[in-house]
């Protein structure tokens, strides 16, 4: 499987940008007062880039032989995913206030930007580790 690398890596960083661009997008609608921002349609679409992307990432788990919980980078990387999705699902649908939906909005989103600079770094830190040294 390893001979298709670089196809499962090109779908798994495709569907980050997609599932990023679609919940920045949903969350600025859900702030804005826009109720197609949790229409059906929308809502099953963020489902399947999601299982596409967890599927590309598991892929590529096993290709590389990586276990996630061994890797420190990928640790962080896991923890910051469960992060993002309480996060995010405070921020469109289970916050009581607009002011608090948009406090876990941007939240969420700081989470997502750590996440892929932490991905983008292979280091727990992202890139606060230059900092660090």
């Amino acid at each position: 499987m390893i001979e298709f690398y670089l196809q499962i890596k090109a779908v798994h960083v495709a569907m980050v940008i997609s599932s990023g661009l679609l919940f920045a997008l949903r969350g600025a609608a859900v702030l804005a007062g826009a109720r197609w921002a949790m229409a059906a349609p929308l809502r099953y679409l963020s489902y399947s880039i999601d299982t596409v992307l967890l599927t590309a990432a598991m892929m590529l788990l096993t290709v590389l032989k990586l276990n996630p919980l061994l890797v420190p980078w990928l640790s962080m990387k896991l923890a910051l995913l469960l992060v993002y999705v309480v996060l995010g699902s405070l921020a469109l649908k289970r916050a009581r206030s607009r002011r608090a939906r948009a406090i876990y909005f941007v939240a969420a989103l700081a989470t997502f930007t750590f996440m892929y600079f932490v991905a983008r770094e292979h280091h727990p830190l992202g890139v606060l580790h230059r900092l660090a040294a």
